[in-house]
């Protein structure tokens, strides 16, 4: 016959071992969100880079067009002067709002469903 100190250290154990379980499972949830925000980071970096030198291009073709040294340059500037506006009057925008935070919870918390899908047999 069992005693009741046995099943309690038997169940003692048991939950000991799923709260392990449910950390783990945290740790690898909250690295992999970490991660993909770190590679988010990196290419918003390069985003940007890319952005700055494709800028100087037309900045200098522009002036290279209107035979003005400063005239490409402040096109371009004008040009996301108007950007800059579109995005302060859109701002409030549920669609964009909505399309945003929809990419990045698609990007950054996506990790559990490829998990999923790659745990399937079959997959």
């Amino acid at each position: 016959m069992l005693k009741i100190g046995e099943i309690i250290q038997t169940l003692k154990g048991i939950v000991e071992t799923k709260i392990d379980i449910v950390k783990l499972e945290i740790q690898e949830e909250f690295l992999g969100i970490v991660s993909r925000l770190v590679l988010l980071f990196f290419m918003c970096a390069v985003f940007l880079l890319v952005l700055l030198f494709f800028s100087f291009s037309l900045a200098f073709f522009l002036s290279q067009y209107t035979n003005s040294p400063y005239m490409g340059f402040l096109l371009v500037g004008l040009m996301y002067l108007a950007f800059l506006g579109f995005l302060y009057y859109t701002r409030y925008s549920k669609t964009i709002q909505r399309n945003v935070q929809d990419g990045l919870k698609i990007f950054i918390l996506n990790a559990r469903k490829v998990k999923r899908k790659e745990d399937e047999p079959g997959a």
